[in-house]
């Protein structure tokens, strides 16, 4: 089979986690990726816990299967590898602040006027343009001002943080998004262009009811722990044995709930009759569902509900989603290949499935710091293996 980005060459200045995840997701699909890093250190999450046998299990679950290359772009002979890199790339993908690249003579302008075809990849805290597009930023600086932590956590309590990177890894699939339809736009133009994402911008696009609920009424939403901000029931429920959720989304699914949980014909009763009246009175009807739930098992409910068709699910920590019958029955837990005198790892499959795209059981190791150099250079057909 031929994987979708087969022949396509991404050179990755990136480090920690947006840039390293939309490098990863483009060798997903088939691109080769060259992970270019700092000499010395390499890349920060080489020194993330958790460790197995002093090797960074971050690390590896971000950039397995790529290659690596330590250059200093200040030095005359890294530069002229960085630019034989360059004329075989189709990609480069940078995560520095803005203005770095332009000090090293990398830029977009010059790299563009150099390699019409190439595409360049930027993804930084506030963007290339803007009052602040230099300053730094974290995950949990961009979750805060971008919204999400506000509608995040219990009510009348303090606003929490996602626990995922969200701030990080959805401006890592932006980024990824951009540099696919570039490649598109670049068969019909011959040209790339430059992409331009920023983390706060990607919160805010991920806002979607939230932002909807503002603009229409002038008034942002608070926090509204597990429960939907606008339907009901929508949240979680205790049983006898622990919690779980139930999404009854409209008025047919409501329906259904109450005739499998037996509660007559409540959703006859002005009160829940509709969504709306639903959400005025979320607390009560709450209470009743729960003084039938909290009579048996989670798993008994969850039966009974999927059985009536209504959706309902276990809450599960990380071990039981990963032990997860489905989530494995799709390939979503893969082992990282040992590399020589390492430890195997395990990362997170891939979520997209294509019917030409092959289902891999295993990845390829995580690269040692500049462990790939004496390969890259002999695809460069260059012997100049000492850095410098």
């Amino acid at each position: 089979m031929t994987l979708p980005l087969s022949g396509i060459t991404v050179i990755d200045l990136t480090h920690v986690l947006a840039g390293p995840f939309c490098s990863t997701q483009l060798l997903e699909l088939g691109a080769k990726v060259i992970k270019v890093e700092r000499p010395g250190a390499g890349d920060d999450t080489r020194a993330f816990p958790p460790f197995i046998d002093g090797f960074s299990a971050y690390f590896a679950g971000l950039n397995h299967g790529k290659q690596s290359i330590a250059l200093d772009l200040s030095a005359p002979g890294d530069r002229s590898i960085f630019d034989a890199l360059l004329e075989r790339a189709d990609v480069v993908l940078e995560n520095f602040r803005p203005g770095v690249m332009e000090k090293l003579g990398y830029g977009w302008e010059a790299l563009h006027a150099r390699h019409p075809r190439l595409i360049y990849g930027a993804v930084s805290g506030f963007g290339h343009t803007g009052p602040e597009a230099g300053r730094p930023a974290y995950d949990m600086v961009v979750q805060a001002r971008g919204g999400v932590m506000s509608i995040t956590g219990e009510r009348d309590r303090e606003p929490v943080r996602v626990g995922a990177s969200i701030g990080d890894i959805v401006a890592g699939l932006y980024l990824t998004q951009g540099v696919m339809a570039a490649l598109i736009a670049r068969d019909k133009t011959g040209r790339g262009q430059k992409i331009d994402i920023a983390m706060l911008d990607s919160q805010i696009a991920i806002l979607e009811h939230a932002v909807a609920i503002t603009t229409a009424t002038g008034t942002p939403p608070g926090r509204s722990g597990a429960r939907h901000p606008t339907i009901t029931p929508f949240e979680t429920f205790h049983a006898e044995d622990g919690l779980f959720v139930i999404a009854a989304g409209n008025d047919s699914l409501f329906m259904k709930l109450c005739t499998a949980l037996r509660l007559g014909p409540l959703y006859e009763d002005p009160r829940f009759a509709t969504n709306p009246a639903r959400c005025d009175n979320a607390r009560l009807l709450k209470r009743l569902i729960e003084a039938i739930t909290i009579e048996k098992s989670r798993a008994h409910w969850i039966k009974v509900l999927e059985d009536a068709g209504v959706p309902t699910g276990p809450i599960q920590n990380v071990a039981e989603a990963l032990a997860d019958p489905q989530l494995l029955s799709r390939n979503m837990l893969v082992d990282i290949e040992p590399a020589p005198g390492r430890p195997a790892f395990q990362c997170a499959g891939n979520p997209i499935k294509m019917t030409e795209l092959p289902e891999h059981k295993t990845r390829s190791a995580a690269p040692l710091l500049d462990g790939d150099r004496a390969a890259v250079l002999g695809w460069l057909g260059r012997t100049d293996a000492k850095r410098g």
